[in-house]
């Protein structure tokens, strides 16, 4: 897997340019824990992906976006600030009863172990997926903040960066 992550960025930047920054989107699994009193039915995991803008002088940017969609309706930000967001939905009839969290398992198939930025948990026929930066640091040490938190074609989407 490593080998793979490694060709791709050794490719030349105008090949790189050429394909967009599609190319470049990460795939982020997160995989749902039910809780133990758990009766409902609870989806396996969700989906998100991350995107880097292009480059510019002194910063960095990434665009995401978790399909929450699949799993709730009526999606909405209910809270955010500098460092964090939170969107909150109804859980689909399938998922109504589904009590557990969901939290960030792989990136590109490869095991994640760092902090689980993104999370989402199911309570009381809610889904509520919450991105937080808080601890995130930059290349220079300054928290990583958000840019955008919004929806569109009715999922959570975000952007976030921080200084190079």
């Amino acid at each position: 897997m490593q080998l793979g992550r490694s060709l791709r960025w050794a490719l030349p930047l105008s090949v790189l340019s050429s394909l967009g920054t599609a190319a470049l989107a990460t795939t982020i699994e997160l995989s749902v824990l039910p809780t133990t009193a758990n009766e409902g039915n609870c989806p396996a995991s969700l989906i998100a992906h991350e995107t880097p803008q292009p480059y510019f002088e002194g910063g960095f940017a990434r665009d995401g976006m978790i399909k929450l969609g699949e799993v709730a309706t009526n999606i909405r930000v209910l809270e955010s600030d500098v460092f964090s967001a939170t969107w909150v939905g109804t859980l689909k009839p399938e998922y109504r009863s589904c009590e557990g969290s969901a939290i960030i398992n792989s990136i590109d198939a490869v095991a994640y172990e760092g902090h689980s930025y993104l999370a989402v948990h199911f309570i009381n026929g809610q889904a509520r997926a919450t991105l937080d930066m808080t601890g995130i640091p930059d290349a220079n040490g300054f928290t990583s903040s958000l840019i955008f938190k919004g929806l569109r074609q009715g999922n959570p989407r975000w952007t976030w960066g921080g200084t190079d």
